[in-house]
């Protein structure tokens, strides 16, 4: 028994009959699922920085109860709303990343955050989301009128954007922006020559940034050449999926959370790896895998140019950084500091994905009605 009649026109109701149910059910069952990690994977953590053992699976249960209201609440918006909120935040964002190079917190070396009272706000994860559906209102005049500069501006934006993120300093998310906007360009229709010279801007930053950001140098020859530096983390990581084979040692019977400092954040999957084993690994990553094709599926129906670049860019983003996030605790990818989505512990991270996939939820959102004559559904594109 559905909880709304066909018939109601609330904006519950209506918005009921549009969602995609199934992805938003997924959704929800992937932040469950993380709060359930945070509770075997961070006691050990905050026993070791001397705080209570159930801090950090606290915070996770209010960073996961405000990320499950902002993905309901932002698919309920339109799609118009959405795009005026993030070309107006997008500038909003952009101060508050030039506030962390000035006054912010350093940390091991980077400006990335700003406290605000107990909350440490990482204003680069909200960049990301608002940054790729600006880019979609941008590429998708291109459809409408020649005479814009569309791609231009876009191009001039995600240099700006690099140029932040690089000097607080942020490789990583520099990299997964680029990643994304390259995408959403070639979705609109950039030609093959430009396509190939924006890759090798790409690769020659890179290696720019291989030879000025000494972390990064420093990353990337430990991972080609373990025996150049410290890799405790990594090898700890790969330590713990192995030493829990197919089926884990059991939930708390894990080891590796006892001595490595980021068990509960960037190498959250190796602590999955070693308690619950490989085939809860797998099946973790299928509900990854089952949210991006869900999302996927709506765009090979989708005509409207902004819609289809806006949610195929931000289903990129989440698919990506969870590849990114595996990838390294599985040692295929060099050290990262990138959470897995719904699942590593950081309110900021947590919330914008939320801010994200809510959008996604409200740009793949569809009509469904009975024809009068048989009981079918179709779904037409919402206008």
């Amino acid at each position: 028994m559905s909880i709304f009649s066909r018939t109601d026109k609330s904006i519950a109701g209506r918005w009921w009959w549009t969602v995609d149910r199934w992805m938003l059910g997924l959704i929800i069952v992937l932040i469950v699922t993380g709060l359930w990690l945070a509770m075997t994977a961070s006691p050990a953590v905050a026993e070791r920085l001397g705080l209570d053992p159930l801090h950090f699976a606290k915070r996770q249960m209010v960073f996961l109860a405000l990320s499950l209201v902002t993905v309901v609440g932002v698919s309920l918006m339109p799609v118009k709303l959405i795009r005026r909120l993030c070309i107006v935040g997008l500038p909003v964002l952009f101060f508050l990343i030039i506030l962390t190079l000035t006054i912010g917190p350093v940390y091991n070396g980077a400006s990335r955050w700003l406290q605000i009272g107990s909350f440490t706000l990482q204003p680069s994860e909200f960049l990301k989301p608002v940054f790729i559906v600006v880019t979609a209102w941008l590429l998708s005049a291109d459809f409408k009128d020649e005479a814009i500069p569309a791609k231009l501006i876009s191009f001039a934006l995600m240099l700006f954007v690099a140029l932040l993120l690089l000097n607080q300093p942020d490789v990583g998310q520099t990299f997964l922006i680029a990643l994304v906007w390259l995408a959403q360009m070639a979705l609109a229709g950039l030609p093959m020559v430009w396509l190939i010279s924006a890759g090798l801007v790409g690769v020659t930053s890179l290696l720019m940034a291989y030879q000025f950001f000494p972390h990064v140098a420093s990353r990337i020859n430990r991972f080609i050449d373990p025996a150049s530096g410290d890799t405790f983390q990594t090898d700890k990581a790969v330590e713990a999926i192995e030493a829990g084979g197919l089926f884990g040692k059991g939930p708390g019977e894990g080891t590796v959370k006892l001595s490595l400092p980021d068990a509960h954040t960037d190498y959250i999957f190796a602590v999955i790896g070693e308690e619950f084993g490989a085939l809860a690994g797998l099946l973790l990553l299928a509900l990854f895998a089952g949210i991006v094709l869900r999302g996927l599926m709506h765009l090979l129906e989708e005509e409207e140019p902004f819609k289809l670049l806006a949610a195929a860019g931000l289903i990129m983003q989440f698919g990506a950084q969870a590849l990114i996030n595996i990838g390294v605790n599985l040692a295929i990818l060099p050290s990262k500091g990138m959470t897995l989505p719904f699942v590593s512990y950081g309110g900021s991270s947590m919330l914008a994905l939320a801010l994200g996939m809510g959008m996604v939820l409200a740009l793949t959102r569809r009509n469904r009605f009975i024809t009068s004559d048989r009981s079918t559904f179709s779904f037409p594109g919402v206008t």
